[in-house]
């Protein structure tokens, strides 16, 4: 099969849909690996690299898409690479279709088949191909999140860690998947004082386990949400329904009872964003302040750290882009089940039930 790796076009987007390495492995397994210049330079990963091991190196994206069969990303094809895509091709990468209904639209009318990263789903529930980037995320956000809680960006002024005889900072996340846990490792390795609120009973007792009486738990309701915001230097939002839109659980009244230059971090951003008030920013200007709350809703996060988040991302995708590339998505599907729910559009129909009814309601259906 002819393997396509365009590079990402996407605002300050450094990550690549492949390594070297995986490169190699895809040639040695007999497949033709065509990777346009410049895709790994942000990663780390030059082109004399990839032409070692065995890519065909292509000087543009048209000649990429124009020739491969399985094209692997790591974030949505924006507007100029729609008339790239052809009808049949696989494409698997990051989609979050929920979100970008114009992508959908796009899909759609290529015929495309596409797999998305993140409804790859296991039987116990788990997302393989979306854990690696929401432990980055979510580590990132309370990183991002202390920084711009510094006065000069117009935050409050708070070290999240305080000095001794000062206040510790607050950090509330909201959520506790992947995405929540890891911020609240980050938060509580700085010191910070680390409230934690999720509707998984099972979930909190786990954070238990994990942190003792460094996390304060509370089950997500209004009243211990409202009251957990009133106290935030930094909120993380990290609410997930995988393929769904996230539920607006932050509302724009509640920040008027939120400390002045606090900030609210929406990981879910991607998927909407868990807060009224988010719309996504880019790493050009990843700050909005709505009613004196910065607001950071960068949907590529982990693009900050392309080449941690490049090796991470690709241990868990090879694997699977070896399989649709030696068998198609069919074969493929039938070797790993969860492939089925990785797979959003085909034959130009939305085939992912989560997906088809949030771009349902997008259309007014």
């Amino acid at each position: 099969m002819q393997i396509g790796i365009p590079r990402e076009i996407k605002n300050h987007e450094y990550r690549v849909g492949a390594t070297p390495d995986c490169v190699r492995a895809y040639c040695q397994a007999g497949h033709r690996v065509l990777v346009q210049r410049g895709a790994g330079e942000g990663a780390g990963f030059d082109d004399a690299v990839y032409g070692r091991a065995g890519a065909t190196l292509v000087a543009d994206a048209a000649g990429v898409y124009g020739a491969a069969e399985l094209i692997l990303k790591v974030k949505e094809p924006l507007a100029p690479e729609f008339e790239l895509l052809r009808p049949g091709q696989l494409l698997f990468t990051y989609l979050h279709l929920a979100a970008y209904p114009e992508v959908a639209e796009a899909l759609l009318a290529r015929r495309v088949t596409a797999i998305a990263y993140e409804t790859i789903q296991l039987p116990d529930g788990s997302l393989p191909c979306l854990t690696p980037m929401s432990a980055i995320a979510g580590r990132l956000s309370v990183q991002q999140g202390a920084k711009y809680l510094e006065r000069r960006f117009g935050g409050r002024g708070v070290l999240l860690g305080g000095v001794p005889g000062v206040a510790r900072g607050h950090v509330v996340v909201v959520g506790a998947g992947i995405v929540g846990t890891e911020a609240a490792k980050m938060a509580v390795g700085l010191g910070a004082e680390v409230t934690v609120l999720d509707i998984s009973q099972r979930r909190l007792m786990q954070l238990e386990d994990l942190f003792g009486s460094r996390v304060q738990t509370l089950y997500s309701n209004e009243a211990n949400l409202e009251q957990s915001l009133q106290r935030a230097d930094v909120v993380v939002g990290a609410v997930l329904i995988p393929g769904a839109r996230a539920p607006k659980l932050i509302r724009r009244e509640h920040l008027a009872s939120m400390p002045k230059g606090a900030i609210v971090v929406d990981v879910a951003i991607d998927q909407g964003g868990c807060a009224e008030t988010s719309v996504a920013t880019t790493h050009d200007e990843p700050i909005r302040v709505v009613d004196s709350i910065l607001h950071y809703a960068v949907p590529n996060m982990p693009a900050a750290v392309a080449r941690t988040a490049t090796l991470a991302l690709t241990s868990v995708t090879r694997p699977y882009a070896l399989l649709l590339a030696n068998l198609g998505f069919d074969g493929a599907a039938n070797e790993r089940l969860e492939l089925s729910k990785g797979l959003n559009t085909r034959d130009g129909a939305v085939t992912h039930a989560t997906v088809a009814a949030a771009l349902e309601v997008h259309r007014g259906g």
